[in-house]
């Protein structure tokens, strides 16, 4: 899709962030959660208060693909110390890559994911790494695609569910 604009989310948008991450989230792991535990998780992940303090810290960046000014997807990427887990200054985490269902397949996911990177590149960063939850394979196989190598695992905790999310990094700049 040619007509894909990318722009970075600002705190007066902070409404259509939550509108997107709830429904993103939603489509992509309803059928595989229970309604309780993954209502509690979008009371919590993206609730005005949480996604207010992430879009003040200058740590963390977030952008919107658009088509004809739609939110159609967004990501999320995290510097230094707002890192899940390594909070390694020489790299970003993507944090969040999510596209609505309609337009899954249609290289938006590709877009923001070349964003990623180019965020990394241009801040220096030697690496990327991320978690992906082990039962997503379509995410799985596409980080793979994109040369991410798998370096460990950790727990994502979705409601009273404990999950095994796999952690990935790709090398971007050798120092």
């Amino acid at each position: 899709m040619e007509n894909i604009i990318l722009k970075k989310v600002e705190l007066n948008e902070l409404e259509l962030l939550q509108d997107i991450s709830r429904l993103t989230f939603t489509q992509t792991f309803a059928e595989v959660n229970s309604p309780e535990n993954l209502q509690n998780f979008l009371d919590k992940a993206f609730s005005v208060p949480q996604l207010s303090e992430e879009l003040q810290d200058p740590n963390v960046e977030y952008y919107f693909s658009e088509i004809e000014q739609n939110v159609i997807g967004y990501l999320k990427i995290n510097f230094g110390t707002s890192q899940t887990e390594l909070q390694d200054d020489n790299a970003i985490e993507i944090e969040r890559i999510y596209v609505l269902e309609e337009y899954l397949g249609k290289k938006v996911g590709q877009k923001l994911y070349d964003f990623a990177i180019k965020r990394a590149r241009e801040t220096s960063k030697e690496y990327v790494w991320l978690g992906v939850w082990e039962e997503n394979s379509r995410a799985i196989n596409f980080y793979k695609k994109q040369g991410f190598q798998v370096f460990g695992k950790h727990f994502f905790i979705l409601g009273d569910d404990f999950q095994t999310d796999i952690l990935m990094k790709k090398i971007i700049n050798l120092p």
